[in-house]
């Protein structure tokens, strides 16, 4: 099948059920990704393409760069755990280009099928002795379709900006930061002024401040928690990145949750509850985790790969979870607009 070499925005068309059942091996799989059984819904339908899938990261392992063929995500085509116990985590799918055409072109002759919808079913479980289904997703085999991609492979950055993913702006700016940073774990005495020199062009420009700072708390004394009984749908506010350091610890954990850089971004922004999450899929065992103090999911929220090593610029928009600790209520009288959008 011709390589479509796709972009971020083009429109898409998405292959019939029989066409993609002939692409799959009888483990439901293309290349090692499994086509899952949620993504059926889309067999048919025109969809923009919102990033090129060209790289994304290891989350099983050591969140190092992984470098993937022929795949894009599309936008809005997000998981939403039926077929996976009813996981929340509502991960960006993966769309092998040869399960797509370009709009107006014709259905190609489905090569005899050695999968079917059944074996996609089946696909999304492996034989087990443990308590419990063992699931199988695109996200617990992204080490197998894929392959390492180190920092260092220049031609991934040049991929970012011509299929569109990331702007010149954008490029730029992740360039100086990992320059700093670079300087500042030379641990030569930089890091200080860096830091404030840093912040101060970042106010000038309008920008997001220094993001890797450490929580207040000493290690292994008992965090913070407030419970704001939010729901889907409910307006909050992020919490100033001071206001939050005061609740997590030296290891930025608040109850074992990492506040990451990559949800610095979003602190002062104003977002709507777009699901409380209580249950995902273990990536690296395939179990079913129940999370012992929900979780927030904010509409729009994504990693977007600003800060980290060794996977600038990831395209896999994985939403960030957030304590109640963090946000605060805001009435809906006080909202002048709400922008829902992932960046």
């Amino acid at each position: 099948m011709t390589r479509l070499n796709l972009k971020a925005g083009e429109w898409v068309e998405v292959r019939g059920k029989e066409e993609i059942l002939g692409t799959l091996d009888r483990s439901a799989q293309l290349d090692g990704l499994p086509f899952m059984p949620e993504m059926f819904a889309l067999c048919g339908k025109r969809v923009r393409v919102y990033k090129r899938a060209h790289k994304t990261c290891d989350t099983i392992n050591d969140y190092k760069g992984r470098k993937m063929k022929d795949a894009v995500h599309l936008e809005g085509s997000r998981c939403d755990g039926q077929a996976h116990g009813g996981c929340q985590a509502a991960c960006l799918v993966f769309w092998k280009e040869a399960w797509l055409k370009r709009p107006g072109e014709p259905e190609s002759k489905p090569a005899p099928a050695s999968c079917t919808e059944a074996d996609v079913v089946a696909g999304t479980q492996k034989p087990s002795k443990e308590n419990g289904p063992l699931y199988v997703c695109q996200a617990t085999q992204v080490l197998a379709a894929t392959e390492f991609l180190p920092w260092w492979s220049l031609g991934q950055y040049l991929e970012d900006y011509t299929s569109g993913n990331v702007g010149m702006g954008r490029l730029l700016r992740g360039f100086i930061y990992m320059g700093c940073q670079g300087l500042i774990n030379l641990g030569i005495g930089l890091g200080q002024p860096l830091r404030w020199l840093y912040d101060t062009l970042q106010k000038l420009w309008g920008g997001v401040p220094y993001p890797r700072r450490r929580g207040v708390i000493p290690k292994g004394t008992t965090t913070p928690t407030v419970d704001l009984q939010l729901r889907p749908g409910d307006l909050v506010r992020v919490k100033s990145l001071p206001a939050i350091l005061e609740t997590i610890d030296e290891s930025n954990k608040n109850r074992g949750l990492y506040f990451d850089a990559e949800m610095v971004p979003y602190c002062g922004d104003t977002r709507r509850v777009l699901a409380r999450c209580t249950r995902i899929v273990d990536e690296k065992t395939g179990k079913l985790l129940e999370f012992k103090n929900p979780c927030i999911i904010l509409e729009g929220s994504v990693c977007q790969s600003r800060y980290s090593e060794c996977r600038l610029f990831c395209p896999r928009s994985i939403y960030a979870y957030w304590r109640e600790i963090w946000l605060e209520k805001v009435p809906e009288r006080e909202s002048k607009s709400v922008q829902d959008h992932v960046r």
